[in-house]
């Protein structure tokens, strides 16, 4: 069920300027398609060289469970190297959204280190046990089962990849939207102590600090340490303390064993954030008290203190590998990862508690997966096995102590607990077989078994918070609205087929049908109190609640027309490609405020899920680089540029309201922009003994809603982030020095909010659907940072 308030969407002027944004970058890249090979005439007759980044390296990558050049591989997928990062000055993964199409990365409103991900208009926004991701993320081939601490800082990478479109056949279950690898870098063959360092704007400091050593020719061991650190860019005016701070450390261990055909890979991490709670900004005065808008957006009032922010994540991952003979591998990789969080969540951005959220979420999981790959002369590919044991709890209070106070129930508070299993397995295959020399065909099925059993329990008290997060405390239950305890199993299977033509070795055209499935599962805010007699046998009991609870796995069907190229030598290496996907059972989160005893005022909330919609996602994506000249102010000179253009078409077909109107005209995709274009530069310049790079980017979002209800206060306009760096390096390569800045125009742009406000449009006075005040806040992108970084290898 949803708010039924909605404004119809319509294409603004400032959606009309990213159009012509987005050609501009367009027309960019068309000319450097046109020039490299030109420059690339002297060139001429050397051997055809492997697709590669603008710096002239070989891009490997590993989206099909297997080593092959980025030009073979029949998806979309964008790979970032541990040094591009490193030489941007990029800090961490939510980064590089700004040039990877049709992707958004956003730290979740209310957090530090929680991570909201969309690709293609899929996703999830809602970190809450029982709501499952739609884009996967992995460290080292070990998924991440929950998006709490999932906001990984960069060091020590070998590269990021961004795989596109749903990747249910090698990655199984919530990756319907795509999956994201973050690929730590394997240890070195010699002895190697490095440090690098971090001072910038708004008290930066950072320290990562990585020693690696052989102890033998076969043994090599590893760590890393980090310290991580930021004033905030506001502060909380109530409190005193800052707001949208950093205050992290962090620490990698690995141990690696390479004997003949085996290797094995032991690493494991560890996070610690104790930063300051992220409060939001209000967007409206206060609808009660009448408290004015913030001038600085970064500032807040918010009064929540009773726990603190604090995040803790650690885990450990096991990987083998062995090569039988010259066709086959054998791999191993088993992953455990637990973390536990408390955050003071204060919707209303207020003094007092009028909606006011403590939450702590608690997760573990461990998985283990087995592959058999198999490298033939034209048969190639993988078979295995994947199991996932994972729990998730999450308990929260909501606050509404003034609208308690108005209602004579004092210190009203609405708990809810939720817990969650997951127990999953699920086996795999994919191959390519070469039926000519020029044309292969790949397909690929997963079957899996996703069982989920939840327990949901939501307790009203009065006389303030409860005692989970203030010992001995006075508060008195005197109701409990929802006793639920259920599980499903869900069965999927998803399916891969492609077909490739590659005329040469620098060119593949594919066709590509994928499918991909996030799990259902049971509403964690669902109250069994509201629900209704579904089956009409005149009684309501666990049937009727298991039903009103219960939403099924959305499913993606994605057709996928592409060309890959690498051009003029290498120099040049396009991707393009255009999809359709048909989006089905759309899984629609979200609460509602309630009025249970009937004076007109809600004094809680219920949260109803439902597979309520179905939809169209189109549209096409072209990114490339070139190396456009070379040896042009000396030996190793060199000037490459890079774009990236996605364009979506995001569509509802149905969606139906809680009245059971069909409302899909009057709803938008969250969190996808139509347009999402970059183009940067780098200029090499020898100097001295060493290298001056030269990086400049900008990036264009264009107008993006935080809800599938647009709101005129918090939906953001489209908009451009411009980045620039110059970093020094050594010909040894063991020192470089670098400038950067970022968000050079210091644009205010809104990632992140809350909505509990109805009217506000065509002259509808606003009017606050939960507590008095009317929640409407919103959490911003970072402002203008500029820092220094340093490096010295050992």
């Amino acid at each position: 069920m949803r708010n039924p308030v909605s404004i119809k969407h319509h294409m603004s002027a400032k959606q009309v300027g990213a159009i012509k944004h987005a050609l501009w970058m367009a027309g960019c890249a068309t000319i450097a398609l046109t020039a490299a090979p030109a420059l690339a005439q002297e060139s001429e007759g050397s051997a055809p060289q492997a697709s590669t980044d603008e710096g002239g390296n070989v891009i490997i990558v590993t989206a099909r469970r297997r080593e092959e050049r980025l030009t073979d591989v029949p998806l979309s997928i964008t790979a970032v190297s541990g040094e591009q990062l490193e030489r941007s000055g990029t800090l961490e993964i939510t980064e590089i959204a700004q040039e990877v199409p049709n992707l958004t990365l956003e730290v979740s409103r209310g957090t530090n280190t929680t991570l909201t991900a969309f690709i293609r208009g899929v996703g999830q926004q809602d970190p809450v046990a029982g709501f499952e991701a739609g884009v996967g993320l992995y460290v080292d081939d070990v998924y991440l089962n929950r998006p709490q601490a999932a906001v990984l800082d960069v060091y020590d990478v070998e590269r990021i990849e961004v795989l596109r479109g749903p990747q249910g056949t090698l990655y199984g279950r919530n990756t319907i939207g795509g999956a994201i690898k973050y690929v730590t870098a394997r240890l070195p063959d010699t002895p190697e102590f490095k440090v690098r360092g971090t001072y910038g704007s708004y008290d930066q400091a950072d320290l990562v600090v990585s020693a690696a050593v052989p102890v033998s020719d076969s043994l090599r061991i590893g760590a890393s340490g980090a310290r991580l650190s930021r004033g905030g860019f506001g502060d909380n005016l109530n409190l005193g303390t800052e707001n949208y701070n950093k205050d992290v450390w962090a620490a990698r261990g690995t141990v690696e064993l390479e004997s003949g055909p085996l290797f094995v890979r032991l690493s494991g991490d560890y996070i610690k954030d104790n930063s300051e709670a992220r409060q939001g900004g209000r967007l409206i005065d206060s609808l009660f008290t009448g408290a004015p808008v913030l001038d600085d957006p970064y500032d807040t009032r918010a009064g929540l203190n009773i726990v603190d922010q604090e995040v803790e994540a650690y885990g450990g991952s096991l990987s083998i590998s062995y090569e039988v003979n010259d066709t086959i591998t054998l791999k191993s990789i088993t992953g455990y990862r637990e973390d536990s969080s408390t955050s003071p969540i204060d919707f209303d951005s207020l003094p007092a508690a009028d909606l006011d959220v403590p939450a702590i979420y608690e997760n573990d999981q461990f998985s283990q997966e087995l592959q058999l790959l198999y490298e033939g002369d034209r048969l190639s590919g993988v078979i295995g096995a994947y199991y996932l044991d994972a729990n998730a709890f999450t308990a929260f209070d909501v606050a509404l102590f003034t609208t308690g106070a108005l209602i004579s129930l004092p210190g009203l508070n609405a708990q809810t607990l939720g817990d969650v299993e997951t127990e999953t397995w699920s086996i795999f295959g994919d191959f390519t077989y070469d039926l000519t020399d020029k044309l292969s065909l790949s397909l690929g099925g997963r079957y899996t078994n996703d069982k989920r059993s939840s327990r949901v329990l939501r307790t009203t008290f009065i006389g303030g918070f409860s005692d989970l997060f203030v010992p001995d405390s006075p508060a008195i239950p005197i109701a409990v609205t929802s006793d639920f305890n259920g599980s499903e199993t869900f069965k999927e299977f998803t399916p891969r087929a492609s077909i490739a033509f590659k005329p040469n070795d620098d060119n593949n055209i594919y066709f590509t049908y994928s499918r991909g499935f996030k799990g259902g599962g049971f509403d964690p805010r669902g109250q069994t109190s509201a629900a209704p007699d579904l089956d009409g046998d005149g009684d309501i009991d666990f049937d009727d609640q298991f039903e009103f609870l219960r939403f099924a796995p959305e499913t993606v069907d994605s057709f996928e027309l592409g060309w890959k190229a690498s051009l003029a030598g290498g120099r040049v290496n396009v991707s393009l490609a255009g999809f359709l996907s048909q989006y089905d059972d759309v899984q629609i989160p979200g609460s509602v405020g309630v009025d249970s005893n009937g004076d007109g005022i809600n004094d809680s909330f219920i949260g109803i899920t439902s597979n309520a919609a179905s939809a169209d996602v189109n549209g096409f994506e072209f990114e490339g680089n070139a190396l456009v000249a070379e040896d042009f102010a000396g030996d190793g000179s060199r000037f490459g540029i890079n774009w990236s253009l996605g364009v979506l078409d995001a569509k509802f077909n149905t969606f139906i309201d809680a009245f059971g109107n069909d409302v899909a005209d009057q709803r938008v995709f969250q969190n996808t922009p139509d347009i999402t274009g970059h183009m940067g530069f780098n200029l090499g310049l020898p100097i001295a003994t060493g290298m001056v790079d030269i990086l400049g980017s900008a990036s264009l979002r264009s107008d993006a809603s935080q809800f599938e209800v647009p709101n005129p206060f918090l939906d953001q306009d489209g908009f451009v982030l411009a980045d620039a760096s110059i970093v020094y390096t050594d010909d040894s390569d063991r020192f470089s020095i670098g400038a950067h800045i970022k968000n050079i125009f210091d644009k205010r742009y809104i990632v992140a909010g809350y909505n509990f406000v109805a009217g506000g449009t065509g002259g509808a006075p606003l009017a606050s659907t939960l507590g008095l005040e009317g929640t409407l806040t919103g959490f911003y992108g970072d402002p203008r940072r500029v820092f220094v970084t340093g490096e010295i290898r050992f």
